[in-house]
């Protein structure tokens, strides 16, 4: 399942969705939150925008490419739009598998994917009427090179 909602979601329901799968033996989750600092500024809210069908499309295109990869039986990604405030859920990501070393792997590769290659565009309000937007960093770079170093170094 693919969402993205301005609305928040509920952790255990959707952990529950997971955990009805056939045959699961691991379920991993992920969700991040707003946090009240950045790269040493502080922070008071967090806009999140994206281009609704556009994001949707790479999504689902990170979700195949995860079921390439591993054997899942089901994949969440939930990904909140819109002004968000401290402390507030941003994404979900769910992964159900017969085992928990396919399930780690997954969830890390959906993260480090969404941080670098979704279509989400962040601006950080470090105080009322002031703030900026917020560039992948270089260590979101290097996290999703792990994933495709075997495909760089086979040309």
């Amino acid at each position: 399942m693919i969402c993205v909602q301005s609305e928040d979601f509920n952790l255990q329901v959707e952990y529950d969705k997971l955990r009805q799968q056939s045959n699961v033996g691991a379920v991993v989750t992920f969700s991040g939150l707003v946090r009240d600092c950045n790269l040493g500024k502080s922070v008071c809210a967090l806009t999140l925008e994206h281009y609704p069908g556009m994001t949707e499309k790479a999504l689902t295109e990170i979700v195949e490419q995860a079921k390439q990869r591993w054997d899942i039986l089901a994949c969440t990604v939930i990904h909140r739009v819109g002004k968000l405030a401290l402390q507030d859920q941003i994404v979900f990501v769910g992964i159900a598998s017969l085992h928990r070393q396919e399930a780690f792997a997954c969830c890390e590769f959906m993260m480090d994917y969404l941080k670098t290659k979704a279509p989400f565009w962040k601006k950080e309000c470090i105080k009322p009427g002031e703030s900026y937007w917020v560039d992948a960093r270089e260590s979101d770079h290097q996290a999703l090179f792990k994933w495709t170093e075997h495909l760089n170094n086979a040309e």
